[in-house]
């Protein structure tokens, strides 16, 4: 099941996705991602819970975190789940964003 939630926690907030993030679905994550860029300084999406993203996904990703960068806001991506970071790697896009295990880690940055 597909699921895009937003909570505060530690000064962030955070955009948590579940389930399978498609062409479907991704629309969706943008939303989430570019709204919360909207009204906080700091946002993490975190990522544990997905099975799967494509590259409309990806692209939900990208655009949060340029928009973020143009803005000089925190943007990142916290814990990460084994399929989404390969498709990264593939990607390369592992060493544009920060990724982070915990909030802990993104705040000491």
């Amino acid at each position: 099941m597909n699921t895009c939630v937003t909570r505060e926690e530690q000064g962030f907030c955070v955009v948590s996705v579940a389930g399978e993030v498609d062409l479907s679905w991704s629309q969706n994550v943008r939303k989430a991602v570019l709204d919360a860029l909207a009204s906080h300084a700091q946002v993490a999406v975190e990522l544990s819970d997905v099975e799967y993203i494509d590259s409309s996904g990806i692209a939900a990703l990208v655009e949060g975190f340029q928009q973020a960068r143009g803005k000089k806001q925190l943007f990142g991506l916290l814990s990460v789940s084994k399929p989404v970071r390969s498709v990264l790697q593939l990607a390369r896009l592992d060493r544009v964003f920060p990724i982070w295990s915990s909030l802990a880690d993104a705040g000491a940055v």
